[in-house]
């Protein structure tokens, strides 16, 4: 599992296995045993790393529950971080509220169109 989160963010973010490796100051061969799965328990510190690299929280690496989740909390915290690096503070967000709580409606009442 830990494996593929990594695999999957890495791709997201566009990074190859060997642009990783070498941000993350481990072999890449190392890391592929990882990403598939052969080395199931790699260290914290390496583990940290990797996290570092990928600008994502360790637990997002570690979590077991599923890639898809993994991944949607990546994307979030990503669109917070670009949210914030835009400009955009926690004050303005609230003006955003209609459109939010509207775009809630919709996906709890489904797109139903007359």
């Amino acid at each position: 599992m830990i494996g593929k989160n990594i695999q999957v963010i890495r791709k997201k973010k566009g990074l190859t296995l060997s642009e990783l490796a070498s941000r993350a100051s481990i072999s890449k061969s190392y890391l592929s045993n990882i990403e598939r799965n052969v080395n199931t328990n790699p260290s914290v510190q390496i583990m940290e790393k990797i996290a570092a690299v990928l600008d994502v929280d360790l637990q997002v690496l570690v979590d077991s529950t599923s890639d898809s989740q993994a991944i949607q909390e990546s994307e979030w915290i990503d669109f917070v971080k670009e949210l914030k690096d835009s400009g955009v503070d926690k004050e303005q967000l609230q003006e955003f509220k209609t459109l939010i709580e509207f775009a809630k409606w919709k996906n709890e009442n489904g797109d139903v169109e007359k």
